[in-house]
């Protein structure tokens, strides 16, 4: 099956959403150090590009997650793939993720952190695909708000593919 990326939102409008979003989380956290815990791997691209835009004192982590296992259904169960390489006890703490659609997932993960005993748990995210949510869950701060369209490219992959766009872009499957 052929795949076609039409553009959505483009490198511009990122980067422009981005420096935003960085120059709220710096008024929010003035005065405080962050914990950024960088969600593998769609949130690589939009991590690095915050954290670069970030004016506080910034530390970094990176978690995989996941709660579909081997399904497109989430078991209820938090798989952790790669953990946290440090403790993030009374640590402000900033989860980055690249898009949120039924927030399974982060609603685990953000229950996981917070049992660590951190000083806060926020969640950050590039894409919020609302009209899939099946867990109630927000992000504080939230980039674009998209329909529920496939979308890859900033970090976002169709079959580990994509990743590399430096736009989002909705993906077309075509027949051969």
């Amino acid at each position: 099956m052929d795949t076609v990326i039409h553009e959505m939102i483009t490198e511009k409008q990122i980067a422009d959403k981005i420096s935003e979003m960085a120059a709220q989380i710096n008024k929010d956290y003035e005065g405080k150090e962050i914990h950024l815990i960088c969600v593998l791997k769609g949130s690589v691209f939009f991590c690095c590009e915050l954290a670069k835009r970030i004016t506080v004192p910034v530390t970094m982590d990176f978690m995989a997650v996941s709660s579909y296992g081997s399904g497109t259904e989430s078991s209820g169960r938090l798989e952790v793939k790669k953990d946290l390489d440090e403790p993030v006890d009374g640590k402000h703490c900033l989860i980055i993720e690249d898009i949120i659609d039924t927030g399974s997932t982060l609603n685990l993960t953000k229950k996981m952190l917070l049992a660590r005993n951190p000083a806060s748990v926020k969640l950050c995210t590039l894409l919020d695909k609302p009209d899939r949510r099946k867990v109630e869950i927000e992000a504080e701060y939230t980039g674009f708000v998209i329909p529920d369209k496939f979308v890859a490219g900033y970090g976002l992959d169709y079959a580990q593919k994509y990743r590399n766009l430096p736009y989002i872009g909705e993906v077309e499957f075509k027949e051969d």
